[in-house]
């Protein structure tokens, strides 16, 4: 790739962060919100540093990665160029990487389940670090992926707050691919306010408008602002 090709990538990049900045901003004013209440996570998942570098220099700071050891792998050196960068992990989160996770990241996103949250309290008293969390619903029920399932979220929520003691600073959620998602946005809106939760993770690059008229604080986008990711 040229020069020239890397530029105008870069110059494209900044151009579709400003453009989903903007939209957030005039919905949020729409729904008498404050234009500026709705962070942007930016999905870096398989993007390269090259790639993250002109979102940095722009002014971003909030970014999403899905696999903790990608992550300790490529933001390291950009920590250090940028002390104030926000790292949220949004995937799915492995017993084995609970340690490294806590170590690494400021929030996350996909509290799930028991013995999950049962050694993330635990690993963070021994740190002494406590990254923000979020608890991660199925609102779809579906069995292939994670979340806790609906039946059981709203004692899962309490048990996290009150006998482990985490952080929990909201909820997150993925609809279905095949279903309209204003349903389960809304619905996670409302275990949200049953326990006066404030964080709404929700919406991505192709529904975040709806998300923040339904009451989203994060939305997580990538292919919107990015392009496609490569497939690994």
């Amino acid at each position: 790739m040229s020069g020239t090709e890397i530029h105008g990538r870069e110059v494209v990049v900044v151009e579709n962060l400003h453009k989903v900045q903007r939209a957030a901003c005039e919905i949020a004013r729409e729904c008498s919100r404050d234009e500026f209440s709705v962070k942007i996570i930016v999905v870096t998942k398989t993007h390269t540093v090259d790639s993250i570098n002109p979102l940095l220099a722009a002014g971003h700071r909030v970014f999403g990665e899905s696999r903790v050891q990608e992550a300790r792998a490529k933001w390291p050196v950009l920590r250090h160029r940028y002390p104030d960068i926000r790292l949220h992990m949004i995937g799915p989160l492995q017993i084995n990487k609970v340690r490294m996770a806590v170590s690494f990241f400021d929030v996350i996103e996909t509290v799930d389940r028991p013995r999950l949250a049962a050694l993330l309290a635990k690993e963070m008293q021994w740190q002494t670090r406590w990254p923000d969390c979020l608890i991660q619903v199925n609102t779809g029920d579906e069995p292939q992926k994670t979340g806790v399932r609906l039946k059981d979220a709203d004692t899962f929520i309490k048990k996290c707050i009150f006998e482990w003691n985490l952080p929990i600073r909201g909820l997150m959620c993925i609809p279905p691919l095949n279903e309209e998602p204003a349903f389960h946005f809304a619905l996670l809106r409302e275990i949200a306010l049953r326990h006066s939760l404030q964080t709404l993770s929700m919406g991505m690059s192709k529904d975040f408008p709806l998300a923040i008229r339904l009451g989203a604080t994060h939305v997580r986008v990538g292919a919107a602002i990015l392009g496609d990711r490569d497939r690994r």
